[in-house]
């Protein structure tokens, strides 16, 4: 437990201002359709606020931006009395999810000292991520209390999402040296994200492998029905993967502050090959269930390390232009991805669309362990012109 002791309050504040904003999203958004909102847009929306961050040097401003207009659209889904409003808070919602994300990934590197900055990420996604099982749960549990009144639910859903803004707004601090708006930065120039060395653009590019290999989880979700899972348990499966994700994602980032973030990030990339073939040749729950287990598993050994390599490769001064670019090209990975798995499961069927996952994850997984040659070294200071 001493090791705890290391890391800042900050990021504890910023670890549980995730966990309350995903017990309030996914309380509500559990019992949605899915992809109301494609990925693009909100992808495009990170990149700009992470550019902005950067520019005016205020990430805590437009963290909690973000995470106030994400609290202010919970309201509109119990008060919603047709579909049209529905989808409009839906889309604010990820749009402020769009704003808060690069700079507040940007305030996590500059307010963790470098020994724990892996163990930072690592713990703020892992409360994230507790967050995205505690809501679901939540939703049950609400729905049987109440004799299935939506309503009534998504009422109580608004508590935490402003629970979560009171969080960042009293206990999160920018650092008294990160940048201030004293002086704006020059416009951005991407050559400059990799100034110095390639390791970014590898980092971009490697993130970008997994996630093709990755696609959405909702294939988890058919993959579940289509071994005959009843649909009164389908929730659980997600449930089941972050609890795994959860439980990985601060010792996986605790361990890479002890050792090469990408040979971490390595047994992330073996996870996902075994969860792919586990999937892929399941024959009934029991193998649904080792491979839902091996898939947070990945993600624990993943989403966190790849957050602390961009911290660690990026110039300090745009980093929040890093984590916006990052996100961007994840989020169109992401929707090529789930397209071409879906095609992939249409026309031959669901162990091809994993199969073909392990395939993706394997040659990331070799570019990962050949790129382990270039020695890495983490940038840290704070950079106010370039």
């Amino acid at each position: 437990m001493n090791r705890f002791r290391h890391i800042p309050p900050g990021i504890w504040a910023l670890g549980f201002v995730s966990l309350f904003m995903d017990i309030s999203s996914e309380m509500i958004h559990s019992l949605l359709p899915v992809f109301i909102v494609s990925v693009l847009g909100v992808s495009v929306v990170k990149i700009f606020s992470g550019v902005l961050s950067d520019r005016l040097g205020k990430r805590k401003a437009l963290a909690l931006a973000g995470y106030g207009m994400a609290a202010l659209t919970k309201p509109l889904f119990p008060l919603a009395q047709s579909f049209g409003i529905v989808v409009t808070a839906r889309l604010l919602d990820r749009m402020g999810k769009g704003v808060r994300g690069a700079p507040r990934d940007a305030l996590v590197a500059e307010l963790a000292p470098l020994p724990v900055r892996g163990a930072s990420y690592g713990l703020r996604q892992s409360l994230d991520t507790v967050g995205a099982f505690a809501g679901p749960l939540g939703a049950i549990w609400l729905m049987l209390a109440f004799h299935g009144d939506f309503r009534r639910v998504f009422w109580i859903a608004v508590l935490p999402a402003f629970v979560s803004v009171g969080l960042l707004a009293m206990f999160v601090h920018e650092p008294p040296d990160s940048l201030k708006s004293e002086k704006v930065l020059p416009r951005i120039k991407w050559r400059e994200l990799g100034q110095g060395s390639p390791v970014f653009w590898f980092v971009v590019a490697i993130g970008a492998v997994f996630t093709l290999a990755r696609f959405s989880e909702a294939f988890l979700i058919l993959r579940a029905n289509s071994l005959g899972l009843s649909n009164d348990f389908v929730p659980l499966v997600l449930v089941v993967m972050n609890a795994v994700y959860a439980a990985s994602s601060y010792p996986a980032g605790h361990l890479s502050d002890r050792r090469d973030r990408r040979l971490v990030l390595a047994i992330g990339g073996f996870a996902l090959i075994l969860a792919d073939v586990v999937l892929a040749q399941a024959a009934g729950i029991r193998g649904l269930l080792a491979g839902i287990c091996l898939w947070g598993l990945h993600m624990g050994f993943s989403q966190g390390l790849f957050a602390a390599l961009v911290a660690d490769a990026a110039p300090a001064g745009r980093r929040g232009a890093a984590f916006g670019l990052f996100n961007l090209v994840s989020g169109l990975v992401l929707l090529v991805a789930s397209v071409l798995a879906g095609v992939l499961w249409d026309r031959i069927g669901p162990a091809a669309t994993f199969y073909a996952g392990a395939i993706c994850a394997g040659l990331g997984l070799i570019g990962l362990l050949a790129h382990m040659r270039t020695p890495l070294k983490p940038r840290n200071p704070i950079v106010r012109t370039l």
